[in-house]
């Protein structure tokens, strides 16, 4: 059996394909129109996520070190005002007044210099009971960063204070909080 194509069946095979080829190729351009598929540097178009560095050496993965800045040169310039309108965030659980009670959280009077875990009266977490030495200008900026971070155990459940000058000025109003409070370093 001898099959025969007429001409008229062929015009329809090859105009059936063009239509198709024509329709897939309208419907790219207008999602084209729909979505900029123009990539420009300067726009975001995802979240960021933090995520901790790593460092490879000599074939090992290790976390890169965070590094926090510190607060020294930034007292002398402090906002107290600032400071107090911060401490608002901690006066939920502390208080900072000359024998004031303590709350959720220990007082803070005469914070500066003044031994780790030892207001009498107040249930440290072991962590901090532990962790030994004082409060100085330093310690207390790296431990109001992330406290969790800085002493793994800590009972206290603040996320911290990111920016380098809100802890500068917490610390010095938590300076003032003192009958003679320590001299900036």
């Amino acid at each position: 059996m001898y099959l025969y194509m007429s001409g008229l069946e062929v015009n329809k095979i090859l105009a059936s394909i063009i239509f198709a080829v024509l329709i897939v190729t309208l419907i790219g351009h207008f999602g084209d129109l729909l979505i900029d598929t123009e990539h420009h540097d300067q726009k975001e178009t995802a979240y960021k996520i933090d995520v901790e560095e790593l460092a490879i050496t000599d074939g090992t993965v290790a976390k890169k070190e965070e590094i926090i800045e510190p607060i020294s040169a930034l007292l002398a310039s402090a906002s107290m005002e600032n400071g107090e309108k911060l401490f608002k965030k901690c006066a939920t659980c502390h208080n900072y007044e000359k024998g004031g009670a303590n709350k959720v959280g220990p007082q803070l009077w005469n914070l500066i210099n003044r031994p780790k875990a030892n207001v009498e009266g107040f249930a440290y977490s072991k962590a901090l009971a532990e962790y030994g030495g004082e409060w100085g200008y330093e310690e207390l900026a790296e431990f109001l960063y992330k406290p969790k971070k800085y002493i793994k155990g800590t009972k206290m459940n603040f996320a911290g204070l990111k920016k380098v000058k809100d802890r500068a000025d917490l610390v010095y109003f938590l300076r003032a909080q003192s009958d003679s409070p320590v001299p900036l370093p």
